[in-house]
């Protein structure tokens, strides 16, 4: 054999040693993401912390009432922008809708600077860890759930709501 031939087996032999080596594990192949959760379809359970009182919530106890959902973050500009729209949403109609904020990931101290700075006076769920904010599926912030009192998600809408796009997911939710 001569030289050139012995080089390219040492080379093609390192190399699929290398390859061998360095696979991916069989389980670690890249797994198909799950939809979000469907709107017809029951929203999914979670419990989290609310950070006013430091009790558990669960979305199964709010059953009864038609809730906003709105999954947001303090540093986020349309989360900022969408809040007094919320706010005005949650003192309009009182006990007869429930709105409910989950914070994305950040600390109690934050957030409660934050709503105090923006008068938020409705319920604020704390998921620090990003659980819940991973099991709805959420790609980005803000993104708001509208749920009706039966627990079915009614409609989803990804971005900034206005008053507008409040006014119409009350109406599908209220039905």
């Amino acid at each position: 054999m001569n030289r050139w031939t012995l080089a390219f087996f040492a080379i093609l032999l390192l190399g699929s040693g290398w390859l061998w080596y360095t696979r991916l594990p069989v389980d670690a192949s890249p797994a198909v993401r799950a939809p979000q959760p469907a709107v017809n379809h029951p929203a999914p359970d979670f419990t989290l912390i609310r950070f006013d009182t430091d009790e558990k919530v669960s979305l199964s106890e709010l059953r009864g009432t038609p809730l906003i959902l709105n999954f947001w973050a303090t540093w986020c500009r349309p989360c900022r922008a969408e809040m007094p729209a919320l706010q005005a949403a949650y003192q309009r109609y009182g006990d007869d809708l429930l709105v409910v904020g989950v914070d994305q990931g950040e600390e109690g101290a934050v957030v409660g600077k934050f709503l105090e700075e923006f008068g938020i006076t409705f319920p604020i769920l704390l998921d620090g860890d990003m659980t819940v904010g991973r099991e709805y599926r959420i790609l980005g912030l803000p993104t708001t759930f509208f749920i009706d009192s039966q627990g079915i998600i009614r409609q989803v809408h990804a971005g900034e709501i206005n008053s507008a796009i409040l006014a119409e997911g009350i109406v599908e939710i209220a039905r």
